[in-house]
This record gives C-alpha cells, structure tokens and sequence, in this order.
C-alpha cells in the first residue's frame, strides 16, 4: 500500500489520525492560504486542493496525500484563524449566542497519477452568550489563535459550546467519516489499517 501523507501543519489533524492508529507521515505545505472568495465551500476546497497539490509535487514515491482547510462561517462573513488576541475577541464577540457554520474542505491526491478527489464537511455549531469578561478569560487559556473562529472545541472551548449538528470531528479540523470515504475511492480503508 502506498504511504499515507498529511499535508498539514494542525496537531489536532495529527492527533485524529493519530488516534485510529494509521501509519502515516507529516510534510507540511508551504502554500499561500489567501484565496478571494467569500464562498466557504469554494475557499476551503481551493486550499485544501493547494496544499495536498504541493506536498504531492515534492513527493518521489508512491503515496496517497491528505490536504484539508478549516473556517469558520457566520452570516456571511468567513473567520479564519485570528491575527492576534484582539482579532480573537472581535471573532469570540461575534460568535457568541448564535449558531455559525464551521466548513472543512478535505483534499485527497493520488502520487504518482495526481488522481485528486475533493469534498467538504459541514457542522452547525452554537456558542453560548458571553459577555466580554468570558470572552477575555477564554482568549488567556491560550489555545485561541491557531484556531478557525478563534476557539477549540475538545479543548477548554467545549465550555462555551452549547451544542452541534453535524460532524464533531469536523469541528476539529478533518472530518473522519468523510476522509475514510474519499480514501476509499483509492484502496485504503482507515478501518483496515
């Protein structure tokens, strides 16, 4: 079988597939992740397609490329991950007490035959109403700014998570059930492996 590759920088990708027990290797993409779409499904299919695509070129040998994308949707606006602590507590701000959409765009690339399949995943997901002092408290845990939307949901953000629709493990970055379907499509089975 060829080797499997995530083609991403995110511990808690690592960590999912870590968790089903898969062999696989870690090449980071070195891609721009600017895209000029306000479309969520169209931005992260676009960069989970870059980045799977940049870590397939650099490859020698046979292998089976995993790239994926995250944001989060909110009436119109995207929300990625925030600059700093202040871009966190406007996103926190503008989550808080209502329902937003998290999109995760999974990209699976076949080396050497650059075979490509692409889909998404979607999840409602609502935040509990916070006033400003939660919110501030919630920015010093520290686990905000490497985050779509500015909160992490397995991590002390599951406390201001008031409830999903949808795929859980989409909300934390690689929609697992998805991923082993797209797989599929090239003979690998994460179940089997």
């Amino acid at each position: 079988m060829a080797k499997l590759v995530l083609a991403s920088q995110s511990p808690r990708r690592r960590n999912l597939l870590a968790g089903l027990g898969v062999d696989f290797e870690v090449i980071a993409s070195d891609v721009d992740e600017s895209l000029d779409t306000q479309d969520p499904v169209e931005l992260v299919i676009g960069l989970s397609q870059r980045k799977a695509m940049d870590v397939a070129r650099r490859l020698k040998s046979e292998a089976v490329v995993i790239g994926a994308d995250t944001v989060v949707y909110l009436d119109g606006i995207i929300l990625g991950k925030p600059e700093d602590e202040n871009d966190a507590f406007y996103k926190l701000k503008l989550i808080q007490g209502k329902k937003h959409q998290v999109y995760t765009g999974i990209c699976v690339v076949q080396v050497p035959s650059y075979k490509i399949v692409s889909d998404y995943a979607v999840t409602d997901v609502w935040i509990r109403p916070m006033d400003d002092e939660r919110i501030k408290k919630y920015i010093k845990t520290g686990e905000v700014l490497d985050k779509a939307g500015a909160y992490a949901i397995q991590g002390k953000g599951s406390l201001i998570v008031e409830k999903i629709r949808g795929c859980y493990y989409n909300v934390v970055g690689l929609p697992l059930g998805k991923l082993n379907e797209m797989l599929n499509e090239f003979g690998v089975d994460l179940m089997a492996i």
